[in-house]
């Protein structure tokens, strides 16, 4: 058989050749399905599996980072809430405080002011005591001085009495 045709496309070698394309498949096929293909299968399914474990923990974890929020908004709610009411304890204490220290000083104030005001009423009365004895001083020295003779004593008083009145 000295012929020029590529063997493979020798139709004498089809039938072999058709076996064993046969038996190749058939062997490639058992192996395909009962090893490979399961071990893939497995791999896909631990993958699907880890994916959504994993999905579901970032779910969970999503839930537990917004109540942690929503908690520590509350929280922060409360603390301003707390600080608004010690801030307005403060401030009625402190207005309080100032209002005891203001009537108190007001109430120094008066009582150094009814004091100076007796002082000047004493002062007053002294000075209008002497003021009668200085008029009448001097009315005894411009009469002396205009007239040259010194003035009665009682005629200076009743004239001073009468100017006062």
């Amino acid at each position: 058989m000295a012929t020029d045709v590529f063997p493979p496309f020798d139709t004498s070698h089809f039938g072999a050749q058709l076996v064993w394309l046969a038996i190749t498949f058939g062997g490639l096929y058992f192996l395909m399905s009962r090893v490979a293909l399961p071990r893939v299968e497995r791999i896909l399914e631990n993958r699907q599996s880890t994916i959504s474990g994993d999905l579901d923990k970032a779910s969970a974890m999503q839930r537990q980072a917004e109540e942690a929020g929503k908690a520590y908004e509350k929280t922060l709610a409360d603390a301003k809430a707390k600080a608004q009411a010690l801030i307005q304890e403060n401030a009625v204490a402190l207005a309080a405080e100032a209002d005891a220290k203001r009537k108190a000083v007001e109430a120094d104030l008066n009582a150094k002011l009814n004091a100076a005001e007796a002082q000047i009423s004493q002062m007053k009365s002294r000075a209008m005591a002497n003021v009668d004895a200085i008029a009448a001083d001097a009315a005894t020295s411009i009469v002396k001085q205009l007239t040259g003779t010194t003035p009665d004593a009682g005629a200076i008083a009743s004239a001073v009495a009468a100017a006062k009145a």
